[in-house]
Protein backbone atom coordinates (compact mmCIF):
# COMPACT_ATOMS: atom_id res chain seq x y z
CA UNK A 1 0.00 0.00 0.00
CA UNK A 2 1.00 3.33 -1.05
CA UNK A 3 2.92 5.26 2.47
CA UNK A 4 2.45 8.84 3.22
CA UNK A 5 6.05 10.26 4.64
CA UNK A 6 3.99 12.57 7.09
CA UNK A 7 2.90 10.39 10.07
CA UNK A 8 3.03 10.63 14.05
CA UNK A 9 2.14 7.92 16.42
CA UNK A 10 2.92 7.21 20.14
CA UNK A 11 2.47 4.40 22.58
CA UNK A 12 3.12 3.93 25.90
CA UNK A 13 3.72 0.20 27.84
CA UNK A 14 3.66 -0.61 32.33
CA UNK A 15 7.07 -1.02 33.20
CA UNK A 16 8.60 -2.02 37.02
CA UNK A 17 7.80 0.91 38.81
CA UNK A 18 6.46 3.20 35.83
CA UNK A 19 5.77 3.45 32.70
CA UNK A 20 7.57 3.55 28.92
CA UNK A 21 6.71 5.94 26.51
CA UNK A 22 7.27 6.58 22.72
CA UNK A 23 6.24 8.47 19.98
CA UNK A 24 7.61 9.11 16.33
CA UNK A 25 6.86 11.79 13.93
CA UNK A 26 7.80 12.16 10.34
CA UNK A 27 7.73 15.06 7.92
CA UNK A 28 8.94 14.59 4.27
CA UNK A 29 12.58 14.14 2.98
CA UNK A 30 14.45 12.94 0.17
CA UNK A 31 16.25 10.08 2.30
CA UNK A 32 15.86 8.48 5.52
CA UNK A 33 17.08 10.98 8.91
CA UNK A 34 16.21 9.47 12.25
CA UNK A 35 16.92 11.80 15.39
CA UNK A 36 16.57 9.96 18.74
CA UNK A 37 15.78 11.37 22.50
CA UNK A 38 16.39 8.40 24.52
CA UNK A 39 16.98 8.39 28.39
CA UNK A 40 19.86 7.39 29.62
CA UNK A 41 19.49 3.87 30.44
CA UNK A 42 18.67 3.65 26.98
CA UNK A 43 21.48 4.80 25.46
CA UNK A 44 22.81 2.04 24.38
CA UNK A 45 20.16 1.08 22.50
CA UNK A 46 20.21 3.58 20.04
CA UNK A 47 22.14 1.30 17.10
CA UNK A 48 19.12 -1.29 17.71
CA UNK A 49 16.37 1.41 17.59
CA UNK A 50 18.12 2.83 14.56
CA UNK A 51 18.50 -0.49 12.82
CA UNK A 52 14.92 -1.74 13.48
CA UNK A 53 13.64 1.88 12.41
CA UNK A 54 15.93 2.03 9.16
CA UNK A 55 14.27 -1.88 8.60
CA UNK A 56 10.83 -1.01 8.10
CA UNK A 57 10.70 2.84 7.21
CA UNK A 58 11.96 3.78 3.62
CA UNK A 59 12.21 7.88 3.53
CA UNK A 60 11.25 10.97 5.55
CA UNK A 61 13.31 13.31 8.30
CA UNK A 62 11.90 11.21 11.52
CA UNK A 63 12.37 12.40 15.14
CA UNK A 64 11.78 9.15 17.56
CA UNK A 65 11.09 10.18 21.61
CA UNK A 66 11.62 7.85 24.49
CA UNK A 67 10.43 8.88 27.83
CA UNK A 68 10.90 6.79 30.98
CA UNK A 69 8.12 7.70 33.59
CA UNK A 70 7.61 6.83 37.63
CA UNK A 71 5.04 5.52 38.71
CA UNK A 72 2.32 7.76 40.46
CA UNK A 73 3.66 8.69 43.93
CA UNK A 74 6.90 7.34 43.22
CA UNK A 75 10.29 9.52 43.08
CA UNK A 76 10.80 9.86 39.47
CA UNK A 77 14.69 10.79 40.17
CA UNK A 78 17.17 8.21 41.68
CA UNK A 79 21.15 9.15 42.46
CA UNK A 80 23.36 6.66 41.00
CA UNK A 81 25.88 5.96 43.73
CA UNK A 82 28.36 4.44 41.63
CA UNK A 83 28.67 7.20 39.01
CA UNK A 84 28.77 10.08 42.04
CA UNK A 85 31.93 8.16 43.76
CA UNK A 86 34.02 8.19 40.00
CA UNK A 87 33.41 12.18 39.70
CA UNK A 88 34.28 12.48 43.12
CA UNK A 89 37.46 10.23 42.66
CA UNK A 90 37.77 12.26 39.30
CA UNK A 91 37.42 15.79 41.12
CA UNK A 92 39.83 14.96 44.03
CA UNK A 93 42.74 13.96 41.04
CA UNK A 94 42.27 17.18 39.47
CA UNK A 95 42.14 19.20 42.58
CA UNK A 96 45.64 19.30 42.64
CA UNK A 97 46.09 20.89 39.28
CA UNK A 98 43.56 22.95 39.32
CA UNK A 99 42.96 24.18 42.23
CA UNK A 100 39.85 26.80 41.87
CA UNK A 101 38.13 23.96 39.84
CA UNK A 102 34.31 24.57 41.16
CA UNK A 103 31.11 22.13 40.08
CA UNK A 104 27.91 23.46 40.51
CA UNK A 105 24.81 21.54 41.70
CA UNK A 106 23.00 21.97 38.33
CA UNK A 107 25.93 20.56 36.24
CA UNK A 108 26.67 17.84 38.10
CA UNK A 109 22.89 16.43 37.79
CA UNK A 110 23.06 16.86 34.07
CA UNK A 111 25.89 14.67 34.00
CA UNK A 112 25.24 11.49 32.05
CA UNK A 113 24.41 8.96 34.02
CA UNK A 114 23.99 11.03 37.76
CA UNK A 115 20.63 10.55 37.57
CA UNK A 116 18.56 7.61 36.40
CA UNK A 117 14.51 7.29 36.88
CA UNK A 118 14.49 3.93 38.58
CA UNK A 119 16.46 1.05 39.65
CA UNK A 120 15.52 -1.85 36.88
CA UNK A 121 17.84 -4.47 35.34
CA UNK A 122 19.01 -2.40 31.97
CA UNK A 123 18.94 -5.85 29.68
CA UNK A 124 15.10 -5.79 31.12
CA UNK A 125 14.55 -2.21 30.29
CA UNK A 126 15.88 -2.40 26.73
CA UNK A 127 13.90 -5.03 25.57
CA UNK A 128 10.46 -3.54 27.08
CA UNK A 129 11.87 -0.79 24.86
CA UNK A 130 12.29 -3.07 21.51
CA UNK A 131 8.88 -4.10 21.88
CA UNK A 132 7.23 -0.53 22.34
CA UNK A 133 9.11 0.45 19.67
CA UNK A 134 7.31 -2.18 17.14
CA UNK A 135 3.89 -1.47 18.70
CA UNK A 136 4.74 2.25 17.72
CA UNK A 137 5.66 1.30 14.20
CA UNK A 138 3.36 -0.70 13.46
CA UNK A 139 1.09 2.29 14.65
CA UNK A 140 2.82 4.89 12.54
CA UNK A 141 2.93 2.62 9.17
CA UNK A 142 -0.55 1.92 9.46
CA UNK A 143 -1.42 6.30 9.95
CA UNK A 144 1.35 6.34 6.58
CA UNK A 145 -0.96 3.97 4.65
CA UNK A 146 -3.95 6.26 5.60
CA UNK A 147 -2.62 9.39 4.86
CA UNK A 148 -1.11 7.72 1.73
CA UNK A 149 -4.63 5.81 0.49
CA UNK A 150 -5.68 9.59 0.64
CA UNK A 151 -3.18 11.15 -1.75
CA UNK A 152 -3.00 8.16 -3.77
CA UNK A 153 -6.80 8.89 -4.09
CA UNK A 154 -6.33 12.44 -5.18
CA UNK A 155 -3.93 11.69 -7.84
CA UNK A 156 -5.70 9.46 -9.52
CA UNK A 157 -8.30 11.93 -10.06
CA UNK A 158 -5.94 14.39 -11.58
CA UNK A 159 -4.62 11.40 -13.83
CA UNK A 160 -8.59 10.93 -14.93
CA UNK A 161 -8.15 14.95 -15.82
CA UNK A 162 -5.18 14.42 -17.92
CA UNK A 163 -6.39 11.95 -19.68
CA UNK A 164 -9.93 13.59 -20.45
CA UNK A 165 -7.90 16.35 -21.64
CA UNK A 166 -5.67 14.48 -23.55
CA UNK A 167 -8.70 13.19 -25.31
CA UNK A 168 -9.99 16.53 -25.84
CA UNK A 169 -6.79 17.19 -27.40
CA UNK A 170 -6.63 14.02 -29.85
CA UNK A 171 -9.97 15.07 -31.08
CA UNK A 172 -9.08 18.57 -32.18
CA UNK A 173 -6.32 18.15 -34.02
CA UNK A 174 -8.07 16.70 -37.39
CA UNK A 175 -10.34 20.26 -36.88
CA UNK A 176 -7.18 22.57 -36.47
CA UNK A 177 -5.45 20.63 -39.33
CA UNK A 178 -8.19 21.21 -41.17
CA UNK A 179 -8.66 25.05 -40.13
CA UNK A 180 -4.89 25.43 -40.88
CA UNK A 181 -5.00 24.19 -44.55
CA UNK A 182 -8.31 26.03 -45.30
CA UNK A 183 -6.66 29.42 -44.27
CA UNK A 184 -3.00 28.43 -46.12
CA UNK A 185 -5.35 28.07 -49.71
CA UNK A 186 -6.91 31.15 -48.90
CA UNK A 187 -3.86 32.72 -48.47
CA UNK A 188 -2.48 31.71 -51.59
CA UNK A 189 -5.98 32.26 -53.74
CA UNK A 190 -4.93 35.97 -53.24
CA UNK A 191 -2.04 35.93 -54.25
CA UNK A 192 -1.00 37.76 -57.81
CA UNK A 193 0.39 34.35 -59.61
CA UNK A 194 -1.35 31.16 -59.24
CA UNK A 195 0.36 28.83 -56.48
CA UNK A 196 2.35 25.70 -58.01
CA UNK A 197 0.05 23.07 -56.51
CA UNK A 198 3.36 21.13 -55.81
CA UNK A 199 4.39 23.72 -53.77
CA UNK A 200 1.17 24.46 -52.02
CA UNK A 201 1.45 20.69 -51.19
CA UNK A 202 4.84 20.72 -50.09
CA UNK A 203 3.63 23.84 -47.91
CA UNK A 204 0.79 22.00 -45.89
CA UNK A 205 2.62 18.87 -45.22
CA UNK A 206 5.58 20.99 -43.94
CA UNK A 207 3.17 23.41 -42.00
CA UNK A 208 0.96 20.10 -40.65
CA UNK A 209 4.11 18.65 -39.72
CA UNK A 210 4.47 21.30 -37.18
CA UNK A 211 1.36 20.71 -35.71
CA UNK A 212 1.67 17.02 -35.56
CA UNK A 213 1.67 16.15 -31.47
CA UNK A 214 0.43 12.55 -32.39
CA UNK A 215 3.64 11.11 -30.56
CA UNK A 216 3.49 13.35 -27.64
CA UNK A 217 -0.17 11.87 -27.35
CA UNK A 218 0.29 7.96 -27.23
CA UNK A 219 3.29 9.07 -24.86
CA UNK A 220 0.99 11.02 -22.63
CA UNK A 221 -1.25 8.21 -22.60
CA UNK A 222 1.55 5.58 -22.16
CA UNK A 223 2.43 7.65 -19.30
CA UNK A 224 -1.02 7.91 -18.34
CA UNK A 225 -1.07 3.68 -18.04
CA UNK A 226 2.49 3.62 -16.19
CA UNK A 227 1.37 5.73 -13.52
CA UNK A 228 -2.31 4.02 -12.28
CA UNK A 229 -0.06 0.45 -12.39
CA UNK A 230 2.49 2.39 -9.90
CA UNK A 231 -0.50 3.64 -7.72
CA UNK A 232 -1.71 0.21 -7.22
CA UNK A 233 2.07 -1.39 -6.06
CA UNK A 234 2.84 -2.47 -2.29
CA UNK A 235 6.18 -0.52 -2.20
CA UNK A 236 7.73 3.23 -1.57
CA UNK A 237 6.67 4.49 -5.18
CA UNK A 238 7.71 8.53 -4.71
CA UNK A 239 10.56 8.89 -6.70
CA UNK A 240 9.37 6.76 -9.32
CA UNK A 241 6.13 8.96 -9.77
CA UNK A 242 8.38 11.48 -9.36
CA UNK A 243 9.98 10.32 -12.61
CA UNK A 244 6.93 9.73 -14.25
CA UNK A 245 6.34 13.73 -13.79
CA UNK A 246 8.88 14.75 -15.35
CA UNK A 247 7.93 12.93 -18.21
CA UNK A 248 4.20 14.42 -18.33
CA UNK A 249 5.86 17.92 -18.19
CA UNK A 250 7.69 16.95 -21.24
CA UNK A 251 4.72 16.06 -23.14
CA UNK A 252 2.33 18.70 -21.96
CA UNK A 253 5.19 21.73 -23.01
CA UNK A 254 6.27 20.42 -25.94
CA UNK A 255 1.88 20.33 -26.76
CA UNK A 256 2.12 24.23 -25.74
CA UNK A 257 5.33 24.85 -27.83
CA UNK A 258 3.46 23.06 -30.94
CA UNK A 259 -0.12 24.71 -30.49
CA UNK A 260 -1.64 27.25 -32.67
CA UNK A 261 -4.68 27.39 -31.67
CA UNK A 262 -5.90 28.68 -28.55
CA UNK A 263 -7.59 25.34 -27.80
CA UNK A 264 -5.10 23.44 -27.36
CA UNK A 265 -3.28 26.09 -26.01
CA UNK A 266 -5.51 25.74 -23.05
CA UNK A 267 -5.27 22.58 -22.74
CA UNK A 268 -1.67 22.46 -22.57
CA UNK A 269 -2.20 24.97 -19.66
CA UNK A 270 -4.57 22.76 -18.19
CA UNK A 271 -2.31 19.58 -18.35
CA UNK A 272 0.29 21.36 -17.00
CA UNK A 273 -1.73 22.48 -13.76
CA UNK A 274 -2.62 19.38 -12.83
CA UNK A 275 0.67 17.96 -13.13
CA UNK A 276 1.76 20.44 -10.67
CA UNK A 277 -0.63 19.37 -8.63
CA UNK A 278 -0.14 16.13 -8.33
CA UNK A 279 3.76 16.68 -7.80
CA UNK A 280 2.51 18.04 -4.67
CA UNK A 281 1.07 15.21 -3.82
CA UNK A 282 3.95 12.89 -4.89
CA UNK A 283 6.16 14.94 -2.62
CA UNK A 284 4.56 13.34 0.07
CA UNK A 285 4.93 9.92 -0.62
CA UNK A 286 7.42 7.45 0.72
Amino acid sequence: MIRSMTAYATVERPIEGGALSAELRAVNHRFLELGLRLPDELRALEPALRERVSSRVGRGKLDLVLRLRAADGESGLHLNEDVVDELSRTKAQLLSRFPGLQTSFTELLQYPGVLRSRDIDPEVLQAEALVLLETLLDQFIAAREREGSKLAEAIAERVDGIEVRAAEARELIPLIRDGQRQKLEARLADLAQPADPGRLEQELVLSLQKLDVDEELDRLGSHIKEIRRVLKQDVAVGRRLDFLLQEFNREANTLGSKSVDVRTTSIAVELKVLIDQIREQVQNLE
